[in-house]
């Protein structure tokens, strides 16, 4: 798992360029930049995000059942590539609420919602420690660990061949779910408390001052 959170992280990020372009074209989001998803109804973006999680669900499922044919033999690449549906999703769901990761800070950020994800406690003052290079690491051994034991202790089914692909569908469909339903409410919080405080904000004024004379 640790590995495969590495390899996922490193070779197959989400495209943001490519992914506002499907958010437009096939999902109908009014949108050209993902900051402009604070001015649009945000039961469309819900109805998006479990869209989004179910093609994650149903691409694990179709992964974990071909590869569960081969039983326990086949444990390792399951995780491995369950480890990247589960975090390309976790960075779509980031995109479609605003939050990119482009940044160091960004970067912290989509690997605090995968750490809350799976249940694993990020606190602040380690992430304002650490450089993203050593802080991103940490964080994915960390996870891997937690989500290592969780897939396992279920899993005992998988040294039985063939039946094992059944049981392979059902708990990759099952772990995606409940991975993307937890970071989509991590991004969700973060989402209305950005949208609040810009509603909070006054309107500026083109070509007025930013401070007011001193009388």
């Amino acid at each position: 798992m640790q590995g495969g959170l590495t390899r996922a992280y490193e070779t197959v990020k989400v495209d943001p360029a490519k992914f506002l372009l499907q958010l437009r074209s096939a999902y109908g989001l009014p949108i050209t930049t993902f900051a402009g998803v604070y001015s649009v109804d945000p039961g469309l973006l819900d109805r998006i995000s479990r869209s989004l999680i179910r093609s994650g669900m149903k691409v694990a499922a179709a992964e974990g059942a071909g590869l569960g044919l081969g039983g326990a033999i086949t444990i390792l690449p399951d995780l491995s590539i369950l480890a990247g549906v589960t975090l390309r999703t976790i960075q779509k769901l980031s995109l479609l609420y605003g939050f990119e990761f482009n940044t160091d800070e960004e970067i912290s950020e989509l690997w605090i919602a995968a750490a809350t994800a799976a249940g694993v406690d990020i606190s602040r003052e380690l992430v304002e420690k650490e450089v993203v290079t050593r802080f991103v690491p940490r964080v994915i051994q960390r996870i891997a660990v937690k989500a290592s034991s969780e897939v396992v202790e279920k899993w005992a089914g998988r040294v039985i061949p063939v039946v094992s692909s059944l049981i392979g569908a059902g708990l990759n469909y099952y772990f995606v779910r409940a991975w993307g339903e937890r970071a989509n409410s991590h991004f969700r919080q973060k989402y209305f408390l950005v949208r609040n405080r810009l509603a909070a904000s006054p309107p500026m004024i083109p070509g007025a001052n930013k401070t007011l004379p001193t009388p």
